[in-house]
């Protein structure tokens, strides 16, 4: 084994890694050991990947589908592994924290078998995932969330990146097309957005390979969908209906929907304690919440069942300081 990993290290040009005590870990020029051996030489994109999981811990990567978002991932996890090895690591740098154990959610696998859908799967390794990872682990979760209807799906992903959060602690890589969790980085400490680069070019989709600060603009996954041949018809009925959609992501105040705890509040991960006596006397020269609200609002932008939502929010606000 020893003398195939040394090998492969000296016929890819593998670097020697540095193993650290601490939870930083930095990989400059990061390939794909298995993938950039299926392409033609000197084509794969190296990519370079750096957390100190003190400042942040979890990285929200979005992008299209054929982006490259689960190999970025993929090869962080397999360099971490071979470098705790005591293999070099295909990189032209790198530094790795020790990890006490790398946790996966990648791919979708069933077993009918013993009565146990895709879906159930999928939920069954997360939870396990949940209960036994550590602030020392490397949590890597590709498209969690898919196996069920959409509102159900964004809303398991939100929350299980919450709970790790708020929980565990531990280095993460969360790829998503859920593009609603982008906005875990009002709410949530610790969370950066990143992105497969992409750039639209004559109505195509060209993809850079590239991972870049910031979250994708769009998922892109009606272009994708049109390069695939879907028909016009349906393509054009898709924009509309994602046009509504994306309407109703934040709230009246400008907070992602998603975040609300029971009363209607944002979820923080720590809360201030409120100053009583300057918040007496603020109150007099605050405007009306029921005012503020209607001013925030864009009715062209509203979809119907959103708009009904926020009447009935109004409306219950102004009950509230009636009675």
């Amino acid at each position: 084994m020893v003398a195939c990993l040394a090998d492969l290290a000296h016929s890819n040009g593998w670097c020697r890694p540095r193993v650290t005590g601490d939870r930083r870990i930095r990989l400059v020029g990061a390939r794909h050991p298995i993938v950039e051996a299926h392409l033609p030489p000197g084509t794969f994109v190296p990519n370079d990947w750096e957390m100190d999981g003190v400042t942040a811990t979890l990285d929200v990567i979005t992008g299209p589908n054929m982006a490259g978002k689960s190999t970025v991932m993929r090869q962080v996890a397999i360099s971490v592994l071979l470098a705790q090895t005591g293999s070099f690591v295909p990189a032209a740098e790198a530094e790795v924290g020790v990890a006490d154990a790398i946790w996966t959610r990648v791919g979708a696998m069933d077993d009918l078998a013993a009565g146990r859908s895709t879906f159930m799967v999928e939920m069954s390794e997360a939870a396990e995932m949940l209960s036994r990872a550590t602030d020392r682990s490397l949590v890597v979760l590709d498209e969690i969330g898919r196996g069920t209807s959409t509102f159900d799906g964004v809303a398991i992903a939100w929350s299980v990146a919450e709970y790790i959060q708020s929980r565990v602690g531990c280095r993460t890589l969360f790829a998503t097309h859920y593009h609603e969790l982008t906005e875990l980085t009002r709410t949530v400490p610790r969370v950066r957005n990143r992105s497969i680069a992409v750039k639209e070019w004559g109505g195509e989709v060209l993809f850079l390979r590239k991972l870049v600060d910031g979250p994708a603009s769009k998922s892109y996954g009606i272009q994708v969908a049109r390069l695939a041949g879907l028909p016009a018809e349906v393509i054009a009925r898709a924009r509309e209906v994602l046009a509504n959609l994306e309407a109703g992501e934040l709230d009246a105040v400008g907070q992602p929907v998603l975040a609300r705890g029971r009363r209607g509040g944002v979820r923080s991960a720590a809360s201030p304690q409120l100053d009583l006596f300057g918040a007496a006397a603020a109150a007099p020269a605050r405007p009306d919440p029921v005012v503020e609200k209607l001013a925030a609002l864009d009715p062209d932008r509203l979809a119907p069942i959103e708009a009904l939502r926020i009447l009935a929010e109004l409306v219950s606000d102004a009950k509230k300081r009636k009675g």
